[in-house]
Formats: structure tokens, C-alpha cells, sequence
């Protein structure tokens, strides 16, 4: 896991000022990948318990828009953070309990991956999510 120091210098080549609550919510995103707002508002209220929920989202937004996080929001769930970024990789969400896994982008012969009218667009990403019942639900709907 990344420390610290490894945080400070995230921050400061993506050009933000180092903060404790910046630090803390970097720390948190990658400990607790695909976790929510208030989830990670848990954590780094564990580490900096004066921290304001508005100070989070603040810090999730700065962070985001540097590329730092990725911010998520498969139908029908609230938004959630990772801090994989830079690829295109995807997700398997699971439609009982809600768990959410990367997913890497499948190679070879990929159809869906290919727009059939682009529309005149350059296109650099594509976003699949993938559905079903991870293996613990699976288990429990067939008993």
C-alpha cells in the first residue's frame, strides 16, 4: 500500500496543496477500493475526526478532477471512488449485495467495445458494467 510520502507526492505532481484531509482521503480510496461517500468519510474521520462530510466530497471532487481517483456510479448504486486510474478497465457489479470488482478489458475479437456509429467522435474509453451475483450471493440464492 502506498504510504504517506507516496500520497504528498501524488498531490504535489498534480499540482494540489498537501493536506492532512487530502492525505487522509487519498489514503482511504485505497484501502477501501469502490468504497462510497460516507464510507470513506468513516475512515478518514478515524484519522482526522473533525474533518467536515462537505471537506470529503471537496477533496474527492479536487481529487477526481486531477485524476487521482476515479469516480463510479453504476446504475442504480451511489457514487464510488477508486484509485485505479489512467486505464480503461471495467466492472462486475453484483445485482444482490451491491459488490463491485475490476474488470479488465477483454482482448481479441471485442465487438461491444467498438461503436457501430461513433458519431464523428474520437473515442479513448468505453464503460461496461457487468451484472450479475458475485459467488457468495450465488450460493445463497441456490440454497
Amino acid at each position: 500500500m502506498a504510504t504517506a510520502l507516496d500520497f504528498t507526492q501524488q498531490l504535489r505532481d498534480a499540482a494540489l496543496r498537501v493536506t492532512r484531509p487530502r492525505v487522509a482521503v487519498l489514503r482511504a480510496v485505497h484501502a477501501y477500493p469502490h468504497a462510497d461517500t460516507d464510507s470513506i468519510l468513516r475512515a478518514v474521520r478515524a484519522e482526522l475526526p473533525e474533518v467536515s462530510h462537505q471537506a470529503v466530497y471537496d477533496v474527492l471532487r479536487a481529487l477526481a478532477a486531477a485524476d487521482l481517483v476515479r469516480r463510479i456510479q453504476p446504475a442504480g448504486l451511489v457514487a464510488r471512488y477508486e484509485s485505479r486510474v489512467g486505464d480503461n478497465h471495467h466492472h462486475v457489479v453484483c445485482r444482490s449485495c451491491g459488490l463491485i470488482v475490476d474488470v479488465d478489458c477483454a482482448v481479441g475479437d471485442t465487438p461491444c467495445l467498438t461503436a457501430s456509429d461513433d458519431h464523428g467522435f474520437s473515442v479513448d474509453e468505453a464503460e461496461v458494467v457487468y451484472r450479475g451475483l458475485c459467488p457468495d450471493c450465488s450460493t445463497e440464492h441456490r440454497s
